[in-house]
């Protein structure tokens, strides 16, 4: 044991009260607390990244991560928090290893807390298997470009910013618009057109409320046992909403390159990671960048958005939609504005819509998907689904600049054509967008719908579909 000077213990012990074999020192020497960090001296052969167990004199476990040597001081960061810790009786033994996840099957079903602790009443997740939580880098030449749809049943998305697998497609909102609801819907119903597949939701920074509500929702896919659930809660420990999309990724990629399945990870709110990301940054004092986040936070955001895909010569793949709020609805913040440079698209939700009851709330104008050509479209869709969409948008873009000519010059002003451009976007948003939080729309009929839209619309404005196509669709009333 740890004699009073502080020195560390030495004992052929294990380090670990739980059983673990670390056959490594415990350390008792703590300098200093600072919000969720220790600083640990006279440790020696200690490198970053390793796992911390750390146990209380009360006998309390903790956990943590070391964040910096220098000399024979260790920076840990303690994923619990250090309230109530006190300097004398803290005992620390380090892993030699980073933190390490178990990965299987055992995590479909399971609803845990950010850190995969069980909030279901089950017993903690147990596998043969464990992996690094960070993550293992992929070499890019073994990367296969994203390909194929992931299906949402959320009409506004599957039609005109359609999701491919492999792809990082965000989702740009605004306090007080349903983001929240709109992830869980899409968690809820999203597949891979009969291939095997699941979903991984890491919720990060929600209250309480707002927990049940996505648990609620995603009750059923969670009964499937095709679904995992990380809740990181508003009040739960900072260093717990940094670590919760990391395992959310690892048990993820396990699923899909040695499970074989199409995982679909949603992850939500990463401003609320960001901002943690923020604080600690600002406890290890470290030099502030844009709005006081750290220096390398587009390094981080890569770090976990880079970590879906598809991998040559493994038949499943990640597919990613990050969720976050943009602070006063600028687009220019550095969390989105990042994101945007990362991702391929991003699908942005509007609050005039909301205002105007329509659910949904996508502002198709100012969403895109980058890699739609390669999800749609024929033999992986429709034959009509690609020019159907950009007639769609097009005659969007119309509608708005007939709407701005409204605003000028009055509406009784306005061309019979323009007439029948803003006739086309109210039915837009009341056929085609406008769908129920729990409604699951097949892809046929939200392309039907897109039709019986655009039927609002003389034929020699539909410029962008071939002639062939708009008789096999459009019926003798709307033709």
């Amino acid at each position: 044991m740890t004699g009073n000077d502080g020195a560390p213990e030495r004992s052929g012990e294990a380090s670990r009260a739980d059983g673990g074999r670390w056959a490594r020192p415990a350390y008792t020497r703590v300098s200093r607390v600072h919000g969720p960090l220790m600083v640990v001296r006279d440790a020696e052969g200690v490198g970053w990244d390793e796992f911390a167990d750390i146990r209380l004199d009360s006998g309390e476990a903790r956990h943590g991560l070391v964040l910096d040597t220098a000399r024979d001081q260790v920076l840990v960061q303690v994923l619990e928090g250090t309230g109530g810790m006190r300097f004398e009786g803290t005992r620390v033994a380090f892993s030699g290893t980073p933190l390490r996840v178990p990965v299987g099957t055992s995590w479909l079903g399971r609803v845990c807390d950010g850190l995969g602790a069980p909030l279901d009443g089950g017993p903690p997740i147990m596998a043969d298997a464990d992996a690094p939580a960070a993550g293992v880098p992929l070499n890019p030449v073994h990367r296969e470009p994203p390909a194929e749809p992931v299906l949402t049943g959320v009409s506004a998305i599957d039609a005109l910013t359609t999701l491919a697998r492999g792809q990082k497609l965000p989702i740009f909102s605004r306090a007080g618009l349903p983001h929240l609801e709109l992830a869980a819907q899409i968690a809820a119903q999203a597949s891979a057109g009969g291939d095997p597949f699941c979903v991984v939701f890491a919720a990060m920074g929600l209250t309480r409320a707002d927990a049940a509500a996505v648990r609620d929702t995603l009750e059923d896919r969670s009964a499937a046992g095709d679904l995992v659930l990380l809740l990181n809660l508003a009040d739960a420990p900072v260093i717990e909403r940094i670590l919760t999309p990391r395992i959310a990724l690892t048990v993820a990629e396990h699923l899909a390159f040695e499970e074989g399945r199409h995982v679909l990870v949603v992850m939500g709110d990463m401003t609320a990671y960001c901002e943690a990301l923020r604080e600690v940054s600002a406890a290890r004092g470290e030099i502030p960048a844009r709005r006081a986040y750290p220096g390398y936070l587009y390094s981080d955001l890569a770090s976990l958005y880079e970590r879906c895909g598809r991998v040559r010569g493994r038949p499943g793949s990640v597919t990613l939609i990050p969720v976050l709020t943009m602070p006063g609805g600028d687009i220019t913040h550095p969390v989105p504005d990042l994101t945007g440079y990362i991702t391929e698209g991003q699908i942005v939700l509007s609050e005039d819509l909301h205002a105007r009851g329509v659910y949904p709330p996508v502002d198709a104008l100012e969403s895109l998907s980058r890699l739609m050509r390669k999800a749609a479209g024929p033999n992986r869709t429709r034959d009509d689904h690609l020019d159907v969409a950009a007639q769609v948008l097009a005659a969007l873009a119309r509608a708005r600049h007939a709407h701005d000519l409204g605003e000028l010059v009055g509406s009784g002003a306005l061309s019979e054509t323009d007439r029948r451009y803003l006739d086309f976007e109210r039915a837009y948003q009341e056929i085609l967008v406008s769908q129920g939080v729990a409604e699951l729309r097949p892809l046929a009929e939200t392309l039907d719908r897109a039709w019986r839209a655009l039927a609002a619309l003389p034929r020699r404005e539909l410029t962008m579909l071939p002639g062939a196509m708009i008789d096999a669709h459009r019926t003798e009333e709307t033709r």
